[in-house]
């Protein structure tokens, strides 16, 4: 104990700088300053425990030996919480396994999404892997992408026991490119990864279900991990004269968090703040084909090189950092609701009025609510708000997953992600149902 309390203050010391620098690092130099706000607990934390490191210089040492042991027991209590939940949940997963086995009769997808492109990429040049917008953040480019690799097959997500896959469109989108070319589009769909039809194949994506239903054209604008900015700015580069309606479809589980991130970025603003502001995104495809391509051989690389690193090294770094705690708990908080989001509603149905088509607003509910009775208190604020402003509310929740006996019979294995085909079959009707 004796030399540990000699050397208490000063680890504590250390510690303390290197986390503040690090800290700096992520938040200035690696993002550029775009992320203050998600960065700003870790500076308060971080200079509390530095100013604390320095108060510890003169405690007595019966009071450092105090520290020592409720500082361990909790560093140690920590930790071990962290490898537990570092650790996957085999017996889910081999559930999983054979559930899909069982019912179709071949095995469950385990590749990881590059090996899917290294196999497909030997005997056909046109594929491409799903790339997020919003991993644009924190880029030094001249132009902001909102879409990706055009007329080519896009490689996605696994949730439901195979990979997704969709033929892009002229302007990268998971559409039909020959939607495009229709006298008239019925719906234009704008939202996240449950528009962009996440984890599931055509024709069982909510734009193919539309399009099915009213017999008419649709065009799916959707994108994994969008904002609502994000998704303004894709509604104002690529909307069309000819649209009747344009369903903008928000999910409470993180676009008010992604909406954060948006506002952060000086083109994204520009979209909020300047009513003319465009990037001309229509005739740049080759210039967002060549950086998308880019990204995803950069990817690639990336997975190859973790191929070749011990995935040991990778889990540890995490684990050094809380990850999987932190991760916990950005999921059991629930963000703050930006005047900025009402305003963003605003200008889309203002632009939707402009275009002389109808604009609905829906609501999509997160697993948590239903797994875990988790509460989301802007539901409510956002709901009344909407209802003020005049736009139909369109409520997946009180319309469908409420009136299930077992809403999580919508979600692959009832456990957390995007809809299955049950899932986006239900929503997408109603949404139908709702919009005539």
């Amino acid at each position: 104990m004796f030399y540990l309390r000699k050397i208490f203050s000063i680890t504590c010391l250390i510690l303390s700088l290197i986390v503040l620098l690090y800290i700096f690092y992520k938040s200035e130099i690696h993002w550029h300053g775009q992320k203050h706000g998600f960065y700003l607990p870790y500076y308060i934390f971080s200079t509390i425990s530095l100013l604390f490191s320095l108060s510890t210089f003169y405690y007595s040492s019966v009071i450092k030996n105090y520290l020592i042991i409720i500082f361990g027991s909790i560093i140690i209590s920590l930790y071990l919480f962290e490898i537990y939940q570092s650790y996957p949940k085999s017996s889910l997963t081999s559930n999983k396994i054979e559930t899909f086995k069982k019912e179709n009769g071949y095995d469950y997808d385990l590749r990881d999404k590059s090996e899917i492109y290294e196999n497909l990429k030997k005997n056909n040049n046109k594929i491409s892997m799903m790339v997020y917008p919003s991993l644009f953040f924190g880029k030094k480019i001249n132009f902001f992408p909102l879409s990706n690799v055009s007329n080519s097959d896009t490689i996605y997500c696994n949730e439901n026991g195979y990979y997704s896959i969709y033929k892009s469109d002229r302007y990268g989108f998971n559409n039909p490119d020959y939607e495009w070319d229709k006298e008239k589009i019925e719906y234009m769909l704008i939202g996240d990864s449950f528009v962009q039809g996440a984890c599931v194949n055509r024709p069982d994506d909510m734009a193919s279900i539309l399009r099915n239903l009213s017999g008419k054209g649709v065009l799916n604008l959707g994108f994994g991990a969008n904002g609502p900015l994000l998704e303004f700015a894709t509604l104002r580069e690529y909307i069309i004269p000819n649209v009747k309606k344009i369903i903008w479809v928000y999910f409470e589980g993180n676009d008010l968090l992604n909406l954060n991130d948006n506002l952060k970025n000086d083109i994204l603003k520009q979209y909020l703040e300047n009513k003319s502001f465009s990037q001309n995104l229509k005739n740049k495809q080759k210039k967002i084909n060549a950086t998308i391509d880019q990204l995803v051989k950069n990817q690639i690389n990336h997975y190859e090189e973790r191929l070749n690193r011990n995935n040991f090294f990778t889990k540890f770094k995490k684990i050094i950092k809380f990850y999987y705690i932190r991760t916990l708990y950005y999921n059991t908080k629930e963000p703050k609701l930006l005047p900025s989001f009402f305003e963003i509603i605003e200008l889309a149905n203002n632009l939707a009025q402009e275009n002389n088509s109808e604009f609905y607003f829906v609501y999509i509910p997160e697993y948590s609510r239903y797994k875990f009775n988790k509460k989301f208190e802007n539901y409510f604020l956002i709901k009344e708000e909407i209802i003020k402003l005049g736009i139909p509310f369109i409520d997946i929740h009180e319309e469908v997953l409420k009136k299930e006996k077992n809403p999580l019979k919508l979600f692959p294995f009832e456990e957390a992600g995007h809809f299955n085909i049950d899932g986006y079959s239900l929503v997408s009707s109603k949404i139908f149902e709702l919009t005539n």
